[in-house]
């Protein structure tokens, strides 16, 4: 279990601190609007109604406390810069911010963020990469270079075995799990056979996993 703050309480603060709380962290959340703290309090037991902008109250939280503090201020860029940058001074030891854009993301780390996320263009990456063709599934970036796909078993491997298809070989690419009636086996072995129903999921370029999603 983690101890998190997150201050700012707009939908993505809101599901960020949510989805911690379930996942077991004692979650402290902040947002200067009174309104929006009344509204989630029976969610949350440790919520606080304050401007985080004002140093008192920032350090009223006991920041060396948390293991995270995210920033997640959306619409206010200056606060989140002067949020984040406090947090820092104040012995914060891993500060996650928002960020609209990269110009933001660039600002955030040269005042002290740890970490800069950018919900939207990032979302907007994944649809463009899954839409980009008929058969990947789900996708998750790695690297410029690399990215793990879920892509459905080609036609022609159909009742073939791992081995058979050689597929690291042919391909470029590498089976790390195959999802079947909704369960996954992990690192199918050389004599896993294939069935049509199967989804794949693979690691390589994005030029190798495209040309092998346009044969399924």
């Amino acid at each position: 279990m983690k101890s998190i703050l997150i201050i700012g309480m707009g939908r993505f603060g809101r599901h960020l601190a949510e989805r911690m709380q379930e996942l077991g962290n004692d979650v402290m959340v902040v947002d200067k609007d009174p309104e929006l703290i009344d509204e989630i309090a029976f969610e949350f037991t440790d919520a606080h109604i304050g401007d985080c902008c004002n140093e008192a109250v920032l350090s009223s939280l006991g920041i060396n406390n948390f293991d995270i503090c995210f920033v997640t201020i959306g619409e206010d860029f200056q606060a989140s810069l002067e949020i984040t940058s406090m947090l820092k001074e104040h012995g914060a030891t891993h500060v996650v911010s928002k960020a609209r854009t990269s110009r933001q993301a660039k600002l955030l780390y040269k005042i002290g963020a740890d970490e800069v996320v950018c919900p939207e263009s990032e979302i907007a990456d994944k649809l463009a990469v899954r839409y980009n063709a008929d058969n990947i599934f789900d996708y998750i970036q790695l690297t410029s270079e690399y990215s793990i796909y879920e892509i459905p078993c080609c036609s022609k491997w159909v009742n073939k075995s791992v081995a058979e298809v050689n597929v690291r070989h042919k391909y470029n690419v590498n089976i790390i799990a195959v999802k079947r009636d909704n369960s996954l086996q992990i690192a199918p072995g050389a004599d896993y056979v294939f069935r049509e129903s199967d989804h794949l999921i693979v690691i390589g370029k994005a030029s190798d996993v495209f040309k092998l999603g346009g044969k399924a």
